[in-house]
């Protein structure tokens, strides 16, 4: 009898620790068993102790206690703002299954939504707000003079195109999402793709006095990626070099391709202001800006970095971001030959 309650015990832990998500069995108010995610959270000697040890969430343990089917969501269970999904379900001879379910991925993509359509929102009011404004001065009665109506005009186109690059950009994003899951098949030629980028540039870098400096290895490999992403991953970084790295200090930025073994690293150098490294870890995130007015009077939507991102995550490569005030910033896309 002895034997066979030990078994059933030990396959009762082996269940529990089969679950990912901390687990815990309650008999009249005891912890009887409990997973290594619960003793990992809960702590290590939670087991044969009053509930009261593990859980000191005042809701959580009346709603344990009372031994009844129930899901409910609260915070404050290991940590002070970490939300869980608490669920209790009922076992014979007055045993309590409790099962925690972190929600904290889930509380994180639902902020980056909200803040996402905030930001949004905020972006495309900003230029509609001066359209609007300008507009309905031109509108009104009486005469308006050649100058200003010239002044009102070019404001409204430069609003006008500003919000068609966010919406473009908003668009792109999209499409990218919508092709993470497929595998690239175009044969491309990186080098040649920064030579494109450079190009595509020259404008942008003639304004800026900029020059741009090109060191692409002999030999090169074609790798397997798409070639309109990745073009575009190159004109995104190119132009953020050029807006952002060059200066009264700095008259140059450096585009480079070289082979490492099976990989290609794609690199952008500038030798400009820098970024804080408090930034660094936000700069791919959604309309994130360093300087916001800088960005917005340089032309940029906020968007760049974050379709960096999506196109490299893609093509299964490791996007690396290098800065410090003062001494420039340097990217580099390493992304698989094959």
């Amino acid at each position: 009898m002895i034997g066979a309650v030990a078994t059933a015990q030990t396959i009762s832990h082996a269940i529990l620790d089969a679950i990912d998500e901390p687990a815990l069995v309650v008999r009249f108010g005891v912890v009887e068993a409990s997973n290594k995610a619960a003793k990992a959270l809960l702590g290590s000697m939670i087991e044969k102790r009053d509930l009261r040890f593990a859980i000191r969430h005042p809701i959580a343990l009346d709603t344990i206690l009372a031994g009844n089917r129930a899901d409910l969501e609260l915070i404050g269970i290991g940590s002070a703002d970490r939300p869980w999904n608490l669920g209790v379900r009922p076992l014979p001879n007055d045993g309590t299954l409790v099962l925690l379910t972190d929600r904290s991925a889930v509380r994180s993509a639902e902020q980056m939504r909200t803040d996402f359509v905030a930001n949004a929102s905020h972006e495309l009011r900003t230029p509609l707000a001066t359209i609007i404004g300008y507009a309905e001065t031109l509108g009104e009665a009486g005469p308006v003079d050649d100058d200003l109506r010239s002044k009102f005009g070019s404001t409204i186109e430069a609003e006008a195109r500003r919000m068609l690059r966010i919406v473009e950009d908003l668009m792109s994003l999209s499409r990218i999402e919508a092709d993470r899951y497929l595998v690239p098949n175009d044969n491309v030629d990186l080098g040649e793709t920064a030579r494109i980028a450079a190009a595509n540039a020259a404008q942008l870098a003639e304004r800026r006095k900029c020059r741009i400096e090109l060191k692409l290895e002999d030999d090169l490999p074609q790798m397997r990626g798409d070639f309109g992403q990745l073009l575009q991953l190159a004109d995104n970084l190119v132009a953020n070099a050029i807006r952002y790295g060059c200066n009264d200090q700095s008259d140059h930025i450096e585009v480079s391709v070289r082979r490492d073994g099976q990989r290609l690293i794609f690199s952008v150098r500038d030798w400009g202001d820098g970024i804080p490294p408090r930034h660094l870890p936000r700069l791919t995130e959604r309309f994130y800006r360093v300087d916001s007015a800088r960005s917005r009077e340089s032309g940029g939507t906020g968007l760049g970095l974050a379709i960096v991102k999506h196109i490299v995550e893609r093509h299964r490569g490791e996007l690396r971001i290098d800065s410090a005030p003062g001494q420039g910033t340097e990217v580099n896309i390493i992304l698989p030959v094959h």
